[in-house]
């Protein structure tokens, strides 16, 4: 089989990476046990080639970030599929717990929310402004402290994956209970309408990067829980460089979340069809760059392997 260049072989730096310790790693054998052979010769022939192109490649460009946000993420989406589904059942079902604890106990939230979360926002009922917790702080700051507070979030969430995949389950457990009993604390005081659309507007975003960051969390306890044919160690740090990146995504999102929420979801006299879009188009990008990207960066690689052989 003829060697083709390193650029004409390979669509990511990753599988070049993985071929070079692939090579590497043969080397090292042939090396020892044929070191005579002209095989050795020829895979440290490779091994050189592929180190050239390497160092060569070494430097970030931003054809390579492109190609990490349009290319590489999305696949490893695809691969995390399993888990970020899993990830979001449990939100949902927990979120249903949340609904439902409410519905038994309307003192529910107080437990998960505390007494003076509710307080405050019975207060602002009362005075007119439900939605005021929005409104508190300049705007600079809020964005900051949010973006901040979320992104640490989602990388706790992950985190909780090193002690298996139960750990970033509880936590989204957890989560879900909150959520669903916040939402039912402004249901049951009849207003819907207006919470879901305060809460929303930014949720929409921040809620699916900690479904997506718990899905990580998921992958990476999975790689450790279940090795498959690999060893436990090795099958977990594989795991954990497909996690990462899924993980890496959602950090955009907290930030983009955070800038909603400091700088826009105060406004809460902000017409309704606008919050309703901005909802929308939210929802439609985490369907796009989650769902339907992933399934067609897999089917175009699918079909580039076929080509390949």
């Amino acid at each position: 089989m003829e060697m083709m260049e390193g650029d004409d072989v390979f669509t990511t730096p990753d599988e070049m990476v993985n071929a070079y310790n692939d090579i590497t790693s043969d080397l090292a054998f042939a090396q020892t046990h044929y070191p005579d052979s002209p095989i050795t010769t020829y895979l440290n022939d490779i091994a050189l080639g592929l180190h050239r192109d390497l160092y060569r490649h070494k430097h970030t460009t931003a054809r390579q970030m492109l190609r990490f946000w349009t290319h590489e993420i999305p696949l490893a989406v695809y691969d995390a599929r399993k888990a970020l589904l899993l990830s979001l059942v449990i939100f949902i079902l927990s979120t249903l717990v949340g609904v439902v604890s409410t519905l038994g106990d309307p003192e529910f939230p107080r437990l998960i929310l505390g007494d003076d979360y509710v307080n405050m926002t019975e207060e602002n009922i009362r005075n007119g402004e439900p939605m005021a917790v929005y409104a508190q702080g300049p705007q600079l700051g809020s964005f900051l402290d949010i973006t901040l507070n979320n992104v640490l979030i989602s990388f706790k969430v992950y985190v909780y994956g090193l002690f298996t995949s139960f750990g970033s389950g509880l936590f989204l457990l957890f989560n879900g209970v909150m959520f669903g009993s916040f939402m039912m604390f402004f249901i049951g005081r009849g207003l819907l309408v207006q919470s879901f659309l305060a809460v929303m507007l930014h949720g929409t975003l921040e809620l699916s990067a900690i479904v997506i960051a718990g899905g990580a969390g998921i992958m990476l306890g999975n790689g450790w829980l279940f090795p498959g044919t690999y060893g436990r160690l090795e099958s977990f740090l594989r795991a954990g460089r497909r996690s990462i990146k899924v993980l890496v995504s959602t950090i955009p999102i907290f930030i983009t979340a955070g800038f909603i929420e400091g700088y826009f979801t105060r406004f809460t006299h902000v017409g309704d069809l606008w919050r309703l879009m901005v909802i929308l188009l939210s929802a439609a990008f985490v369907v796009f760059y989650y769902v339907i990207l992933p399934v067609r960066r897999h089917r175009e690689s699918t079909a580039y392997e076929n080509l390949s052989v």
